[in-house]
């Protein structure tokens, strides 16, 4: 589970079509660096994390930071396979230490708090999967 409490890696700055982006994922360093990005400001025009906010400490100070990094109208996506909504949050969150899942609502509020705007929630209600797309 060792890998489970590392959220942040796999930070590059691939060019091309979508313009410099910043991937945050979950094989390397540590919940800190999620709070304080090493990174100046308006640096990206698109951000993602994938998977990864389940284990943010301080989620709206890290959205913070994540918005900081972004270009004036740079976008954010993040990707969930577990809305919150689902039957299975609680054994998820018992079985994984730091573990929060998200419900759509609570990621709205949690990035309008840190400033983002054009919020908008994308989900496959079957299956509690969860897509949410902002702008700085």
């Amino acid at each position: 589970m060792g890998h489970l409490s590392k959220i942040f890696s796999n930070t590059r700055k691939p060019e091309g079509f979508w313009g410099k982006m910043m991937v945050a994922g979950m094989n390397g360093g540590s919940h800190a660096e999620m709070a304080q990005l090493p990174f100046a400001d308006n640096t990206f025009t698109m951000a993602t994390a994938f998977e990864t906010i389940y284990f943010w400490p301080d989620i709206e100070r890290s959205f913070a930071e994540v918005r900081r990094v972004l270009v004036l109208g740079g976008k954010f996506l993040i990707v969930n396979e577990d809305d919150g909504l689902s039957s299975n949050n609680g054994k998820w969150e018992k079985l994984i230490d730091g573990m929060h899942t998200y419900t759509p609502d609570e990621v709205k509020t949690h990035l309008t708090a840190a400033g983002f705007k054009n919020i908008t929630i994308h989900r496959n209600e079957p299956k509690h999967w969860l897509a949410v797309t902002a702008v700085k």
